[in-house]
């Protein structure tokens, strides 16, 4: 399950704005509405056909295709949202060249550490099965099945996604096959935090980045 879940979670980190700030990618202060909730499907739709094209592009290189990867991730993703999440408790114990270091390590990790993983999935397919608008913030719930190209069983996913300040949607969350990922990625770098500690956390992104 957890080769299955990893490259998933590029698919859901890949995108969003650069700046560390959790104003900029706040959620709607309104409840979604119907036509909000089906735009949203359409938003998880586009972004999986975005992502699949990439990988079956054989015309651009790897080096190519983790930057377009970037660029997605950029456009499309809550990641200063993400990333926070993923520090939990670890947020306020540590100082602000810490935070700076490791909200600009973040983007080049994900793409770094997941991108090449998700060329096994090239040939599998996505389908938003239905959405549902969740709570007063605005949030909509995207309920998709990835079908597998190898014939394996189908994995059923839900989006959690809602509207940045700049009116566009952005994916906050990803749970895969009842797993949440966000919580999953955060319990392994809490593990690695108290391991090793917070700097050697950091560095491991960093070269986990070029690799």
């Amino acid at each position: 399950m957890r080769k299955i879940l990893q490259p998933l979670v590029a698919l859901a980190l890949i995108a969003a704005p650069a700046a560390p700030t959790f104003a900029q990618a706040a959620p709607a202060a309104r409840p979604a509405t119907g036509q909000d909730a089906k735009a949203a499907g359409v938003f998880i739709d586009g972004l999986a056909d975005q992502a699949f094209a990439i990988l079956r592009d054989k015309s651009v290189t790897r080096s190519q295709a983790r930057a377009k990867f970037r660029t997605m991730l950029r456009e499309n993703f809550a990641v200063n949202e993400i990333g926070n999440r993923l520090l939990g408790r670890n947020r306020t114990t540590i100082t602000p060249a810490q935070y700076q270091a490791y909200m600009a390590a973040f983007p080049d990790w994900v793409v770094g550490t997941y991108a090449d993983r998700l060329y096994e999935y090239a040939n599998s397919d996505l389908k938003v099965v239905r959405t549902v608008p969740r709570g007063a913030r605005g949030d909509i719930d995207v309920f998709s099945r990835i079908t597998l190209a190898n014939g394996g069983q189908p994995i059923d996913s839900v989006w959690t996604v809602s509207k940045g300040a700049n009116g566009k949607f952005q994916v906050q969350n990803l749970t895969v096959a009842g797993v949440n990922l966000t919580l999953t990625q955060r319990e392994d770098f809490n593990s690695y935090i108290q391991r090793k500690g917070f700097d050697a956390l950091v560095q491991f992104m960093r070269d986990a980045a070029k690799a």
